[in-house]
C-alpha cells in the first residue's frame, strides 16, 4: 500500500520537477538570445532561484548556472 502511494507521489513530483526545470531552461535560453536585455537576465536568474528553492536543482548548481550566465552577459 505504501509503495503504491510512493509511486503516486513520485509521478507527481517528477511532473513538477520537469515543468520547473523546463521553465528554467527556457528562461536561460531567452536571456542568452536577447543579448543585453536586462529584464530577460533577471527573469532567468529568478527562474534558477525558484528551481533551487523547490529542490529541483542543488543550490550550488543554481549558483554555478547564475555565475556563468552573468559572466556571459558581462562579456558581450
Amino acid at each position: 500500500k505504501s509503495a503504491e502511494k510512493r509511486l503516486r507521489q513520485n509521478a507527481k513530483r517528477r511532473l513538477r520537477n520537469m515543468a520547473v526545470k523546463s521553465a528554467m531552461k527556457t528562461a536561460i535560453k531567452k536571456a542568452l538570445s536577447a543579448k543585453g536585455a536586462d529584464a530577460a537576465l533577471r527573469a532567468a536568474l529568478s527562474a534558477i532561484d525558484r528551481a533551487a528553492a523547490k529542490g529541483v536543482i542543488h543550490k550550488n548548481a543554481a549558483a554555478r548556472k547564475k555565475s556563468r550566465l552573468v559572466k556571459k552577459f558581462a562579456k558581450g
